[in-house]
């Protein structure tokens, strides 16, 4: 047998030979969960300092949006003079949902104000 037969021989009865040199796929990246129990300026510094898309400012909205790239995950995190502020709520995407939880540390009815307002973005439509 010719060496390059030889050796085409010993890939095909050893084909994990060949997965062991390949580049193996990176996990998606995890973000942060919300932890209510974290001060507000201390869980708005580690969600910030993710790897996370911010959207343009918006003088009419008194909030700072971050999103991952893939767009799965989401966060609002409110300004000085925002409805229910301090608050940081948090949006996944997850089976055909999407789930909003978040961090009320301000006034709660307020904040109740702004989770069905952010709630109520979900089915939104342009027309």
């Amino acid at each position: 047998m010719r060496p390059a037969a030889g050796a085409l021989a010993a890939l095909a009865l050893f084909p994990p030979l060949l997965w062991a040199c390949a580049p193996k796929a990176e996990a998606p990246p995890a973000y942060l969960t919300l932890d209510c129990a974290q001060p507000f300026e201390a869980q708005k510094a580690a969600i910030t300092a993710q790897p996370l898309n911010a959207a343009p400012g918006d003088p009419a909205e008194p909030y700072s949006f971050y999103s991952s790239p893939d767009g799965k995950t989401s966060y609002l995190i409110t300004e000085p003079g925002a409805p229910g502020h301090p608050a940081i709520m948090m949006q996944q995407a997850r089976g055909g949902e999407v789930i909003t939880t978040g961090c009320p540390y301000g006034d709660k009815a307020r904040y109740d104000d702004l989770h069905a307002y952010l709630d109520g973005l979900k089915h939104w439509r342009r027309k």
